[in-house]
Protein backbone atom coordinates (compact mmCIF):
# COMPACT_ATOMS: atom_id res chain seq x y z
CA UNK A 1 0.00 0.00 0.00
CA UNK A 2 0.76 3.61 -0.95
CA UNK A 3 2.09 5.52 2.23
CA UNK A 4 -0.68 8.22 1.57
CA UNK A 5 -3.49 5.60 1.16
CA UNK A 6 -2.04 4.00 4.25
CA UNK A 7 -2.00 7.71 6.49
CA UNK A 8 -6.09 8.07 4.85
CA UNK A 9 -7.59 4.60 6.18
CA UNK A 10 -5.41 5.66 9.60
CA UNK A 11 -7.32 9.07 9.23
CA UNK A 12 -10.91 6.97 8.41
CA UNK A 13 -10.21 4.95 11.92
CA UNK A 14 -9.96 7.81 13.91
CA UNK A 15 -13.01 9.09 12.25
CA UNK A 16 -14.76 5.99 13.51
CA UNK A 17 -13.44 6.24 16.83
CA UNK A 18 -14.88 9.89 17.01
CA UNK A 19 -17.98 8.51 16.23
CA UNK A 20 -18.65 6.12 18.69
CA UNK A 21 -17.30 8.70 21.05
CA UNK A 22 -20.03 11.11 20.05
CA UNK A 23 -22.96 8.26 20.05
CA UNK A 24 -21.57 7.70 23.60
CA UNK A 25 -21.99 11.31 24.59
CA UNK A 26 -25.05 11.16 23.39
CA UNK A 27 -26.24 7.47 25.12
CA UNK A 28 -25.15 9.56 28.68
CA UNK A 29 -27.05 12.97 27.50
CA UNK A 30 -29.76 10.82 27.01
CA UNK A 31 -29.64 8.88 29.91
CA UNK A 32 -29.86 11.86 31.80
CA UNK A 33 -32.57 13.09 30.32
CA UNK A 34 -34.56 9.67 31.40
CA UNK A 35 -34.45 8.19 28.05
CA UNK A 36 -33.30 4.62 28.41
CA UNK A 37 -34.37 3.52 24.86
CA UNK A 38 -32.56 6.80 22.98
CA UNK A 39 -29.34 5.89 25.29
CA UNK A 40 -29.59 2.63 24.88
CA UNK A 41 -29.72 2.75 21.15
CA UNK A 42 -26.95 5.85 21.36
CA UNK A 43 -24.88 3.10 22.97
CA UNK A 44 -25.13 0.29 20.51
CA UNK A 45 -24.44 3.17 17.74
CA UNK A 46 -21.10 3.63 19.56
CA UNK A 47 -20.20 0.29 19.46
CA UNK A 48 -21.25 -0.33 15.77
CA UNK A 49 -18.44 2.76 15.23
CA UNK A 50 -15.99 0.68 16.70
CA UNK A 51 -16.81 -2.52 14.73
CA UNK A 52 -16.28 0.03 11.71
CA UNK A 53 -12.74 1.49 13.21
CA UNK A 54 -11.55 -2.34 13.68
CA UNK A 55 -12.53 -3.44 10.23
CA UNK A 56 -10.01 -0.68 8.69
CA UNK A 57 -7.69 -1.38 11.69
CA UNK A 58 -7.60 -5.30 10.74
CA UNK A 59 -7.72 -4.04 6.71
CA UNK A 60 -4.48 -2.57 7.23
CA UNK A 61 -2.97 -5.24 9.31
CA UNK A 62 -3.95 -7.88 7.01
CA UNK A 63 -2.44 -6.02 4.05
CA UNK A 64 0.79 -5.58 6.13
CA UNK A 65 0.65 -2.19 7.26
CA UNK A 66 0.73 -0.53 10.51
CA UNK A 67 -2.21 1.08 12.23
CA UNK A 68 -1.31 4.33 13.89
CA UNK A 69 -4.01 5.37 16.29
CA UNK A 70 -4.46 9.63 16.72
CA UNK A 71 -6.13 11.81 19.32
CA UNK A 72 -9.82 11.77 19.23
CA UNK A 73 -11.20 15.32 20.77
CA UNK A 74 -13.79 15.28 23.43
CA UNK A 75 -17.13 15.62 21.79
CA UNK A 76 -18.80 18.41 22.28
CA UNK A 77 -22.74 17.08 22.78
CA UNK A 78 -25.40 19.45 23.24
CA UNK A 79 -28.86 19.09 22.34
CA UNK A 80 -32.37 19.44 24.76
CA UNK A 81 -35.30 17.06 22.42
CA UNK A 82 -34.32 14.38 21.00
CA UNK A 83 -34.89 14.96 17.62
CA UNK A 84 -32.08 17.91 17.77
CA UNK A 85 -29.56 14.62 18.51
CA UNK A 86 -30.74 12.74 16.03
CA UNK A 87 -30.70 15.50 13.46
CA UNK A 88 -27.09 15.86 14.95
CA UNK A 89 -26.65 11.95 14.11
CA UNK A 90 -28.00 12.59 10.52
CA UNK A 91 -25.41 15.62 9.70
CA UNK A 92 -22.42 13.34 11.24
CA UNK A 93 -23.65 10.00 9.19
CA UNK A 94 -23.50 12.50 6.14
CA UNK A 95 -19.76 13.72 7.20
CA UNK A 96 -19.06 10.22 7.48
CA UNK A 97 -20.17 9.39 3.99
CA UNK A 98 -18.30 12.35 2.28
CA UNK A 99 -15.00 10.75 4.48
CA UNK A 100 -16.18 7.13 2.96
CA UNK A 101 -16.47 8.55 -0.68
CA UNK A 102 -13.06 10.66 -0.54
CA UNK A 103 -11.32 7.27 0.48
CA UNK A 104 -12.82 5.31 -2.40
CA UNK A 105 -12.13 8.39 -4.88
CA UNK A 106 -8.45 7.74 -3.29
CA UNK A 107 -8.67 4.17 -3.81
CA UNK A 108 -9.78 4.26 -7.76
CA UNK A 109 -7.01 6.65 -8.09
CA UNK A 110 -4.16 4.46 -6.38
CA UNK A 111 -5.92 1.54 -8.49
CA UNK A 112 -6.59 0.21 -4.81
CA UNK A 113 -8.90 -2.55 -5.81
CA UNK A 114 -8.85 -4.15 -2.12
CA UNK A 115 -9.61 -1.19 -0.41
CA UNK A 116 -12.08 -0.34 -3.12
CA UNK A 117 -14.08 -3.90 -1.96
CA UNK A 118 -13.50 -2.88 1.60
CA UNK A 119 -15.32 0.15 0.90
CA UNK A 120 -18.26 -1.17 -1.24
CA UNK A 121 -19.43 -2.60 2.28
CA UNK A 122 -19.47 0.52 4.15
CA UNK A 123 -21.17 2.24 1.26
CA UNK A 124 -23.84 0.14 1.62
CA UNK A 125 -23.87 0.97 5.53
CA UNK A 126 -23.17 4.49 5.01
CA UNK A 127 -26.53 4.36 3.01
CA UNK A 128 -28.23 2.08 5.87
CA UNK A 129 -27.02 4.51 8.52
CA UNK A 130 -28.30 8.03 6.83
CA UNK A 131 -31.47 5.88 6.05
CA UNK A 132 -31.93 4.91 9.92
CA UNK A 133 -31.57 8.73 10.77
CA UNK A 134 -33.66 9.78 8.88
CA UNK A 135 -36.38 7.30 9.68
CA UNK A 136 -35.92 7.93 13.17
CA UNK A 137 -36.62 11.73 12.74
CA UNK A 138 -39.57 11.37 10.75
CA UNK A 139 -41.10 9.14 13.95
CA UNK A 140 -40.46 11.78 16.39
CA UNK A 141 -41.98 14.84 13.78
CA UNK A 142 -44.93 12.54 13.95
CA UNK A 143 -45.30 11.04 17.07
CA UNK A 144 -43.88 14.47 18.99
CA UNK A 145 -41.63 14.62 21.31
CA UNK A 146 -44.08 15.04 24.55
CA UNK A 147 -45.93 12.83 26.40
CA UNK A 148 -47.02 8.90 25.26
CA UNK A 149 -45.63 9.64 21.78
CA UNK A 150 -41.76 10.18 23.08
CA UNK A 151 -42.42 7.68 25.48
CA UNK A 152 -43.80 4.94 22.75
CA UNK A 153 -40.78 6.03 20.61
CA UNK A 154 -38.09 6.19 23.17
CA UNK A 155 -39.14 2.36 24.03
CA UNK A 156 -38.84 1.35 20.27
CA UNK A 157 -35.59 2.72 20.15
CA UNK A 158 -34.91 0.62 23.22
CA UNK A 159 -35.67 -2.90 21.58
CA UNK A 160 -32.71 -2.11 18.92
CA UNK A 161 -31.11 -5.50 18.41
CA UNK A 162 -26.86 -5.49 18.30
CA UNK A 163 -25.60 -6.38 14.69
CA UNK A 164 -24.42 -9.73 14.30
CA UNK A 165 -20.41 -9.34 14.83
CA UNK A 166 -18.74 -9.93 11.19
CA UNK A 167 -18.91 -13.75 9.94
CA UNK A 168 -22.10 -14.41 12.15
CA UNK A 169 -25.54 -15.75 10.60
CA UNK A 170 -28.01 -12.63 10.78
Amino acid sequence: MKAHVIEAVNGQIREEFESSYIYLAMSARFTTMNLPGAAAWMRQQAQEELLHAMKFFDFLVRRGAEPRLSAIAQPVVTFERPIEAFEKALAHERHITACIHALYDLAQKERDYALQTLLHWFIDEQVEEEETATGIIDSLRLAGETGQGLFMIDRELGQRQAAPAEGEAE
